[in-house]
């Protein structure tokens, strides 16, 4: 029988968790040599924050590189002990850099400083308590919908995961403005949820346009370092497709990823056309729901133990 194709895709902030990757570190050499090699990069011991009850794991600039380092040590983990082999990569913002890695476009290091500076930049951009996002939930949400009903609120539509949840983020003023909005529009005889998120910025919003020079020329100063042939294989999250191959190309999208939407729900169909099955791997495990709305099925990766299980059910 052919070997199947596989995917692996990985999930942004949001999904940090206090312990995560632990057991991967316990148990892997490749994963403790992992994290000590992206604390050299970060100049600060990324595990310790990681591991330990420390209040930075939620703080932007230290979030980034966490779990970029755990969902790096949990890929490398699974490579070495089960032979885990995935030829197609996607990730949910943060993830997307993840995935460049993963697929070789990117060294671990180099990733680990550059999305360091972007989340010191993401959250700079906007005064603490200034910004919001929330999530947009009901059965088949019309993103244009969305889009008219706020076309004259400092609101910006941020993620569209799936066919059922967008995520607006913008002015956090306008927030209730937002809600009473779209409750109107969408509301009508279905069900209707709106859930304001725990961050700490409006990422992915007209907000970030302001660090969008600083933050190409962090990835210009990384460029030699950037093998855009190998993101062929990699999903863009700003433009919904897979990359070209071109740096031009892919620098392009990954500074427009700060302040335009995250196109999800068009990744998850460019992997799910190519994969014959697709895992997620991170400490959460946000992007297998969105996956079900599409009628394909991902299986998540949060710990060793499920590692085991989704592996032993695979059938290797």
């Amino acid at each position: 029988m052919e070997k199947k194709k596989l995917a692996v895709v990985f999930p942004g902030q949001g999904a940090q968790r206090p312990g995560m990757g632990k057991d991967f570190y316990d148990t892997l050499t490749v994963c403790r040599e992992t994290y000590e090699e992206a604390s050299s990069a970060a100049g600060w011991d990324i595990a310790s924050i990681c591991f330990g009850d420390d209040e930075r794991l939620n703080l932007t600039e230290y979030t980034q590189p966490c779990i970029l380092a755990t969902e790096i040590a949990m890929l490398r983990g699974l490579r070495t002990r089960f032979g885990f082999s995935p030829v197609f990569f996607g990730g949910h913002s943060l993830g997307e850099f993840t995935a460049l890695v993963t697929a070789g476009s990117l060294s671990l290091a180099d990733a680990v400083r550059i999305v360091q500076v972007r989340g010191r930049l993401m959250q700079e951009a906007v005064p603490v308590g200034v910004g919001a996002m929330a999530a947009v939930i009901s059965d088949n949400v019309d993103v244009e919908m969305i889009r008219r009903a706020l076309i004259d609120v400092p609101v910006n539509v941020a993620n569209i995961n799936s066919a059922n949840q967008v995520v607006i983020s913008g002015d956090a003023g306008a927030m209730p403005e937002a809600e009473s909005r779209l409750r109107d529009v969408l509301a009508r005889g279905k069900e209707f949820r709106y859930v304001l998120l725990n961050v700490s910025a409006p990422f992915h919003s007209r907000f970030m346009d302001t660090i969008v020079d600083k933050f190409e020329d962090t990835l210009r100063a990384a460029e030699k370092g950037i093998h855009a042939e190998k993101s062929v294989v990699v999903t863009s999250n700003y433009t919904g497709r897979f990359h070209t191959g071109d740096c031009n190309d892919l620098i392009r999208n990954l500074v427009f990823q700060l302040n335009h939407p995250v196109q999800w729900v068009e990744n998850m169909k460019q992997l799910s056309t190519r994969a014959d099955a697709i895992y997620e791997v991170g400490p959460g495990r946000p992007l297998r729901d969105f996956f079900k709305t599409i009628g394909v099925t991902c299986s998540s990766i949060t710990t060793l133990s499920t590692a085991e299980r989704a592996f032993a059910k695979a059938g290797g």
